[in-house]
């Protein structure tokens, strides 16, 4: 059973495993989770503590266009993991694990526009504590769970599903989306995707409970 976590304890084993070297920490869960939240929130913890120390990278750079998406059938499933170009995710952590260069340069994925911008974001060889976010982190599949290696610290976010099933509703009202369209959404994707992400991820060293 993973140990259980507040953030103040997940700050605590960031600290020590990121002291001598560049540690990469994955924070999976559900859509809705809050896996994001809790990235960004040890991020500027961390960062407190020694600037420019800790970066955030979100698995959704790595999200298919809809220009691929769209003539194999799997528009309306965006969001799942055949969604994902998981094999470029892989490369570029293992880049990202080793440290060789002065900076990276990753995508990062625009909700606005649905699509993800390259070379968005830089992550400098500063950073000792990359926090990678994402669905599938732990997803015991062909393709994740080649990912799993380079993780040194796992988290799982783990959220009721009737509190998931409220904030994705909340999520999609913000983009302004027909009621129609959001339960479709919401039933036929999101929420599957995420019993997917409970059911079918190996155990995690740590558990949030968001």
């Amino acid at each position: 059973m993973p140990k259980q976590l507040d953030l103040a304890g997940i700050l605590d084993v960031l600290r020590g495993r990121g002291a001598s070297g560049r540690s990469v920490t994955a924070i999976a869960g559900p859509p809705g989770a809050g896996k994001s939240t809790l990235a960004e929130a040890l991020a500027a913890k961390l960062n407190e503590d020694a600037a420019d120390s800790a970066a955030v990278l979100p698995m959704d750079g790595y999200h298919f266009d809809d220009l691929l998406l769209v003539p194999r059938g799997l528009r309306p499933r965006k969001g799942a993991p055949e969604t994902f170009d998981v094999a470029g995710f892989h490369h570029m952590l293992r880049r990202l694990k080793s440290s060789e260069e002065a900076e990276i340069a990753v995508p990062v994925f625009d909700r606005d526009l649905e699509i993800a911008r390259a070379g968005a974001r830089l992550i400098p060889r500063s950073v000792r504590h990359l926090i990678v976010e994402g669905n599938y982190l732990l997803l015991d599949r062909p393709g994740w769970s080649s990912l799993h290696g380079v993780f040194d610290t796992t988290i799982m976010v783990s959220v009721p599903e009737v509190t998931l099933r409220r904030r994705l509703i909340e999520r999609w009202q913000a983009h302004r989306m027909p009621p129609d369209e959001i339960a479709a959404k919401v039933d036929g994707n999101d929420l599957p995707n995420g019993r997917l992400v409970v059911s079918a991820s190996i155990p995690a060293e740590f558990e949030f409970r968001s």
